[in-house]
C-alpha cells in the first residue's frame, strides 16, 4: 500500500508503549504496526504548511517568507522569556501572541539524554516528552503565562541541559536519574516571581515507554534533500524519529512541509 502526503509531525498517543500515527490529508498510519517491517519513503516536493505553496521549505515547515513572517515562528517560541504578550507588547501578532501565551505553561524535567529543563504549554503535556523521546518527566512548576515559564527556564538552564543529545537519545544510552530528588534540591534556584507556584509535594512523575525492537549502536540520519528514496527495516520509533535496522533514523519534524510517498 502506498501513502502519500505532506509531512507534520508523528501525532501519538500516550500509552505503554507509545502509539504513533503519521496522518495526511486523506488518511493516516500507524507506525507502531509497521515494526519490523520495510517501508520505502519517496520524497516528491515541498507544500509550505502556513501557506500552502509548493516553495523550498525553509524551517519549521515553513517557506522562508512565512518562516521570517507568521506570529507561530517569532523568537519567544523558541525562547519563552522574551515573551511579551503579558505586557500587552505585539511581536508579529498580538492577538495571536495572547492566545497562545497567556495560558498555563509548565517547566518541567525530562530525562532523555541526560536531565534537562524545558517548557511546555500545559496542554502539551505529554506529548512534549514523547517528542523529545523522554523515558522520565516531572513538573517542576506551573504557572499563568509563557513569560513567567521562560525566566524559571533561564534560570535554571545554568544547572541542567536545556538541549537533549539526540545521538544519545536514540541509542538509549540514559544514565540513572532521579527525578523527583532533583526537583526536591532547585527550589532556591527559582526567580521569585514563580515560588508561589512550586509545589514540592506534588511529584507527577511521568515514565514513557516508546515502541523499539532494537537500539541502534551508530546513527545515520536521513536527508531527504540528498537521499530522496530510501527504504528499510522499521525497527523502531522514539521521539519524533523513525529508526532503522541499518541505523538510519529519520527526524519526521525536521522534514515537515515535505511531500512524501510511503510505500509498506
Amino acid at each position: 500500500m502506498t501513502y502519500e502526503g505532506v509531512l507534520t509531525k508523528m501525532q501519538t498517543e500516550f500509552q505503554a508503549p507509545i502509539q504513533y500515527y503519521l496522518v495526511f490529508e486523506n488518511s493516516f498510519l500507524n507506525l507502531n504496526q509497521l515494526l519490523d517491517k520495510s517501508i520505502e519513503i519517496n520524497f516528491t516536493g515541498y507544500q509550505c504548511l502556513n501557506c500552502g505553496k509548493k516553495k523550498k521549505i525553509f524551517r519549521q515547515g515553513f517557506c522562508y517568507d512565512c518562516f521570517m513572517s507568521s506570529a507561530s515562528a517569532g523568537d519567544w517560541i523558541m525562547k519563552p522569556e522574551l515573551s511579551t504578550a503579558h505586557l500587552d507588547i505585539e511581536d508579529r501578532d498580538l492577538e495571536y501572541e495572547k492566545k497562545v501565551q497567556l495560558q498555563p505553561h509548565i517547566v518541567y524535567l525530562a530525562l532523555s539524554s541526560e536531565v534537562k529543563v524545558g517548557v511546555t504549554r500545559k496542554t502539551q503535556v505529554p506529548t512534549r516528552w514523547i517528542d523529545q523521546g523522554a523515558v522520565q518527566a516531572i513538573p517542576i512548576v506551573e504557572v499563568p503565562n509563557r513569560y513567567l515559564a521562560g525566566i524559571t527556564e533561564v534560570a535554571l538552564k545554568d544547572h541542567y541541559s536545556d538541549k537533549t543529545n539526540w545521538q544519545k537519545m536514540l541509542k538509549n544510552e540514559v544514565p540513572a536519574a532521579d527525578l523527583i530528588k532533583e526537583k526536591a534540591s532547585i527550589q532556591y534556584l527559582i526567580p521569585k516571581e514563580v515560588q508561589e507556584y512550586f509545589h514540592l509535594e506534588k511529584d507527577d512523575l511521568y515514565q514513557l515507554q516508546f515502541p523499539v525492537l532494537h537500539y541502534p549502536k551508530k546513527v545515520i540520519s536521513l536527508n531527504l534533500d540528498k537521499t530522496p528514496i530510501f527504504s528499510g527495516k522499521l525497527m523502531g520509533i522514539k521521539g519524533q524519529y523513525l529508526l532503522f535496522e541499518d541505523g538510519t533514523v529519520f527526524n519526521v519534524r525536521t522534514f515537515e512541509g515535505y511531500v512524501v510517498k510511503i510505500s509498506v
